[in-house]
């Protein structure tokens, strides 16, 4: 009898698409590609969401999502992109002015934002134009 154990597949949205795509948890380092559109998948480009890929994103996936709650006008907002760029950790982008029934549905009240989601749910949020190392600190549970 065999006491090896698979490790359950990663759900990912692709950047794309935004199917759901079953990737083999063993599978994940080797540039998988979205079988509806052969985009890659796990490509740690950032993406830019509207209220039914943010419902996607956050529902539907298995991986942590750091949300950018942002909007075109926010000056710290640019300002914190590289940092959160550089997070080992999924990044896509919400503009609260094209969605505001999502960002009110949070309780986004001022820019910028950052909410970790796992599980389809919110785990950790981040107010306010911070350095990186803040990031790192308030989303370190959830960083690989």
């Amino acid at each position: 009898m065999s006491t090896a154990t698979t490790e359950s597949p990663i759900l990912a949205a692709c950047p794309q698409c935004h199917a759901v795509v079953r990737v083999p948890a063993d599978k994940s380092g080797d540039h998988p590609k979205c079988p509806r559109c052969k985009s890659e998948l796990l490509n740690g480009t950032t993406v830019a969401l509207d209220a039914q890929s943010f419902a996607t994103y956050t529902e539907r996936t298995s991986l942590p999502i750091l949300v950018d709650f942002w909007a075109p006008w926010c000056g710290p907002c640019k300002a914190i992109e590289p940092a959160l760029e550089d997070l080992p950790v999924d990044v896509v982008k919400l503009d609260i002015d094209a969605n505001p029934s999502t960002a009110a549905r949070y309780g986004v009240l001022s820019l910028p934002t950052v909410i970790l989601f796992a599980d389809g749910e919110p785990r950790a949020t981040v107010h306010g134009a911070r350095p990186k190392k803040h990031f790192e600190k308030a989303f370190a549970a959830y960083l690989r």
